[in-house]
């Protein structure tokens, strides 16, 4: 199969992606002409955007906040629920330390975030 190449490439994909999306949906056959290449133009485009725009991992700090955001809870009141005080979390969520064993373990279990990720793995 092909690859797209430069950006000019990317960009037109991009815009008929955009174009096909109206016409295919979830009852639309899989032999359709249109879901054919939205499906093949949609994996070049995955694989170019691999290369050129990779997603790295995000960090501790971004996962918190993320969640305090989706939670609806202020820094004082993850300070609060972690034992903690405020000063400590903004260290925390600023990157400029990492919590301890046992306040990842609290993280986890209050946040509910995959001890995985407060572990770095």
């Amino acid at each position: 199969m092909a690859q797209i190449k430069n950006e000019t490439a990317y960009r037109a994909a991009l815009a008929r992606i955009e174009e096909l999306l109206p016409l295919v949906n979830d009852l639309t056959p899989v032999d359709n002409k249109n879901y054919l290449e939205l499906d093949m133009l949609s994996d070049l485009v995955a694989e170019y955007e691999e290369i050129y725009y990779p997603i790295g991992k995000p960090t501790l700090k971004d996962v918190i906040k993320l969640r305090l955001y989706e939670m609806g809870i202020t820094q004082k009141k993850l300070a609060e629920m972690l034992g903690l005080s405020s000063s400590r979390v903004s260290e925390l969520l600023s990157g400029k330390c990492e919590p301890t064993l046992k306040i990842g373990r609290e993280i986890s279990r209050q946040l509910n975030i995959d001890p995985a990720i407060v572990l770095g793995l």
